[in-house]
């Protein structure tokens, strides 16, 4: 019976439902995300992909805007030559999520924008890009 008891009460606390925040997230009200990449291992760059995708079930495609920044090492995830990568890049941007480019590491690394995956934008600094979206009420989240 404690067995029992202790499984319910488990079942109970996995399926609870997340409660929204007012105002709820909405196509005319989405949740505004702004993710980075500044890892540029294959398991942080997976990590933050996987992440963006997570929200983007949990809330609709519809409810969420998204913008992926990369900088320092994690420029590599934006680069047409990671193929594995570029496919879930790429799959995301069928969702609209917009993948940014810091345009400072990229002078630094010597990457010329047509290395670039296709529909990727570029900024002069990445992580301006993440302070000043932040100031405008954008969520910051570094996984």
């Amino acid at each position: 019976m404690k067995y029992l008891l202790s499984f319910l009460f488990s079942f109970l606390l996995l399926s609870a439902e997340t409660e929204f925040a007012d105002p709820k997230p909405a196509i005319d009200n989405p949740r505004q995300i702004v993710f980075s990449i500044v890892d540029g291992s294959d398991e942080a760059i997976h990590h933050v992909l996987s992440s963006a995708n997570n929200v983007l079930k949990f809330y609709g495609p519809d409810k969420v805007e998204m913008v992926i920044v990369a900088y320092s090492k994690g420029i590599r995830s934006l680069l047409k030559s990671e193929k594995d990568i570029r496919v879930r890049v790429e799959a995301l941007q069928t969702y609209d999520v917009t993948f940014i480019a810091c345009g400072n590491t990229m002078r630094t690394k010597n990457i010329r924008e047509e290395e670039l995956i296709d529909g990727v934008e570029t900024v002069t600094a990445g992580i301006v890009e993440i302070i000043e979206r932040t100031k405008k009420g954008w969520t910051y989240i570094r996984p």
